[in-house]
């Protein structure tokens, strides 16, 4: 499921499909959204969109610290229409905002 979902990521389908839909996880992993909810839960302690949101923060992150890329670029990219909307739910996922995350990785390289 994760290569799934980082191949989807990776297409750049965000900035046009927006976030996948359990259903669409579970049609491609050929399993009910009903079982892949159970499934996600029972391993994760998460359910599919929580999953899904922190896989987005993880691939925001490596945005930011491995590109050159604007936050209202990189905002833009995965999906979301404001980068106000990706600042406020980076800083609720992570307690930095996007900015702040880049300048803490830059100064430790």
């Amino acid at each position: 499921m994760e290569f799934l979902i980082s191949e989807y990521f990776k297409r750049n389908d965000l900035a046009v499909k927006g976030m996948p839909t359990v259903q669409f996880i579970a049609d491609e992993l050929h399993i009910s959204s009903n079982y892949l909810s159970r499934l996600l839960r029972a391993i994760t302690g998460q359910t599919t969109q929580q999953f899904l949101q922190d896989k987005l923060m993880d691939f925001a992150k490596e945005k930011l610290s491995t590109t050159d890329l604007s936050v209202s670029e990189i905002a833009y990219e995965l999906g979301f229409k404001h980068s106000q909307s990706f600042n406020k739910v980076f800083k609720t996922k992570t307690s930095q905002t996007p900015l702040e995350f880049r300048q803490s990785f830059n100064s430790r390289l």
